[in-house]
């Protein structure tokens, strides 16, 4: 499997360009570390949008979900529950609009406004960043992995061999093409902060949505519903599902029922119980101190915030899930005599280049690949640019050298980007599956996550010392935990470490007296949160009789509940587009006709005069 020199020349222009534009943007990004890291929150709230589902379009994901989907069928759906990609439809909703209201730099400066700047708040501060800069290492192996898996299927090791036999083994290629890749992302994001990544995901963006479209057009002209349903089990093409995931591939590709063995989905009324059971707590914790969180803050104002994770679900959902389910069709169809013939060591993970090469015309792949090299980039840098952000903005200015410079600031996030990176190449040299390490981030890891992050926004009394402990018990028991249930799935483990951490809140909680008065009043003015916060309410009150309180609970999970079906629809009308369902197409299409007015009216519409923007005092004012 080789690329033509047409499809190697469009990939190479596309890298350079990239590089190019990140020294373009160099100047302007490194007028101060504001800019550098929020894009100086000049950036449209929809080149945000863009900039975050490009982001989303991680090449890893995408081959993990091209397996999931032709291996799970329809019902493939629901299983990204286990980020939760519903998370956006809470983030749009209502918790971007808090977060950015708490006009701040990261998540970590974040805990001053909530906690102020006592003991609490330091130990709070120290925590949240070691879970960023753990869950940033996790994100930037899981994309080393997939990348260099992606390459090696299209300069394998016979091609190769005649430049790489000297000093390289033939099972290192696909690391060898990783570290390539990721040196010349690095590269490109030191460069221009987060100008240089809003800009080029745009750029690619639109790349992928053409390459996508194009990927839809080709399996629908290849494959008819007729020789596809003679292909695949009973109920593959259904969104519903049982106690059991119903799927039995056995007379058809035995291998696979291996592979539902081997990720533990057969159990499949579980296994979503519990998916939506971590994925409400997960959503109401708001985004992880990553790139998520880091496009959020970029934004000019709370509504425009709002608006800016909502659009993500739009553009996003449409384009990728037309490119998943063609090539999934595709190679169900096409490429079962190589399946067969691999036997029991297939890895469904390489579905993807495997159809890619076998499909897609010449001129188009180069544009593909490129695309997808673009989406792993755009991941990969956004979550370098995130990292720094955390240790010199809460770390060194903080507690080290308050009073750098600019330059100082900027050569600094500089070495730290290249530290993460050679770390996060390190992990995926042990760790080489890509489910593996999606399992260990959304369920271990983020287990420890949960409990602390949801209180802090719903509960007064909730201190620096609870959110410390609740962190801390949680990521201890997210690395011990996997060692005491060997071979267990980490969502089904993930109560315990949720409980692990609700103990640690509530004992650091009621340890210490809770964050001081002036703290809790600023937070609850500015933020406007709902919840538990009946005795800071009245205080603030008694001080302002015109201020009124977030009454917007009920309205709030209404809306939530209808934008995750609304969020469904958008899935599954793709797919059932490609594989010609006719009535479960049109039935969609009327949910997503309905659900987009209710939308539009009981949210949007008010988005405006609710999340207005009004004066803010930041943390550091605040500290001043």
């Amino acid at each position: 499997m080789t690329l033509s020199l047409l499809d190697s020349l469009i990939i190479a222009v596309y890298l350079v360009t990239v590089i190019v534009i990140g020294f373009i943007m160099k100047k302007r990004a490194s007028q101060n570390i504001k800019t550098y890291f929020l894009g100086g929150n000049t950036l449209p709230w929809y080149m945000l949008g863009l900039s975050n589902a490009s982001g989303m379009f991680d090449i890893s994901g995408t081959m993990w979900m091209v397996t999931l989907l032709f291996v799970y069928g329809v019902k493939s759906v629901w299983i990204p529950w286990l980020w939760p990609v519903f998370n956006q439809i809470v983030l749009m909703i209502y918790l971007s609009a808090w977060l950015r209201r708490s006009n701040v730099l990261t998540g970590a400066e974040w805990i001053r406004t909530r906690f102020g700047n006592g003991q609490g708040a330091t130990l709070s501060h120290i925590i949240v960043v070691a879970f960023a800069l753990l869950s940033a290492l996790g994100f930037l192996s899981y994309g080393f992995i997939g990348v260099g898996k992606f390459i090696e299927a299209f300069i394998p090791w016979e091609s190769a061999a005649p430049w790489l036999s000297g000093f390289l083994e033939p099972q290192h290629a696909a690391t060898f093409y990783g570290i390539i890749m990721v040196a010349i992302v690095t590269l490109y994001v030191i460069m221009g902060g987060m100008m240089s990544i809003v800009w080029t995901d745009v750029f690619q963006f639109v790349i992928m949505t053409i390459c996508c479209v194009a990927i839809g057009i080709i399996a629908m002209n290849h494959v008819d519903r007729e020789t596809l349903m003679g292909l695949v089990p009973t109920g593959w093409n259904e969104l519903s599902f049982g106690w059991n995931v119903g799927l039995d591939w056995s007379g058809i590709l035995p291998s696979v029922n291996d592979k539902i063995a081997s990720d533990g989905f057969s159990l499949f009324t579980v296994f979503f119980m519990m998916m939506l059971f971590k994925g409400i707590f997960a959503s109401m914790a708001g985004p992880a101190p990553n790139y998520d969180m880091q496009k959020i803050l970029a934004t000019k104002s709370p509504a425009e915030a709002a608006k800016m994770s909502g659009f993500v679900s739009l553009v996003l959902l449409f384009p990728r899930y037309l490119m998943i389910t063609g090539f999934s069709v595709l190679a169900i169809v096409f490429l079962r005599t190589e399946f067969l013939a691999a036997g029991e060591g297939f890895d469904f993970e390489k579905v993807l280049p495997l159809a890619i090469n076998k499909f897609i015309p010449i001129g188009l792949k180069g544009m593909l690949i490129a695309g997808l090299l673009a989406a792993f980039k755009s991941t990969f840098a956004s979550t370098v640019n995130a990292a720094p952000a955390y240790l010199i903005n809460d770390i060194y200015l903080k507690y080290i050298n308050p009073d750098a410079d600019r330059k100082r600031l900027i050569n600094y996030s500089y070495i730290i980007s290249l530290v993460m990176v050679v770390l996060s190449i390190l992990i995926g040299l042990y760790v080489m599956s890509i489910n593996t390490v999606i399992q260990w981030i959304v369920s271990a890891l983020y287990g420890g996550y949960i409990a602390s992050n949801v209180l802090k926004w719903h509960w007064w009394r909730f201190n620096g010392h609870g959110y410390f402990w609740g962190m801390a018990a949680g990521i201890l028991a997210s690395m011990v935990l996997p060692f005491v249930f060997p071979g267990a799935l980490p969502l089904y483990y993930f109560p315990v470490t949720f409980l692990i951490s609700i103990i640690g809140c509530v004992a650091g909680t009621y340890a210490a007296p809770p964050a001081e008065e002036p703290v809790l009043k600023h937070f609850y003015k500015t933020v406007r949160p709902w919840g538990f916060w009946k005795p800071v309410h009245s205080k603030v009150v008694a001080e302002d009789p015109s201020f009124v309180g977030n009454k917007n609970f009920s309205r709030d999970m209404f809306n939530v509940a209808v934008g995750i079906v609304w969020q469904v629809c958008l899935t599954v009308i793709p797919v059932y587009i490609i594989i010609r369902e006719e009535l479960p197409l049109y039935g969609s299409i009327g949910i997503l006709l309905v659900t987009t007015y209710i939308l539009k009216k009981n949210w949007y519409d008010k988005l405006e005069s609710e999340n207005a923007q009004v004066p803010v005092t930041s943390s550091a004012a605040l500290e001043k």
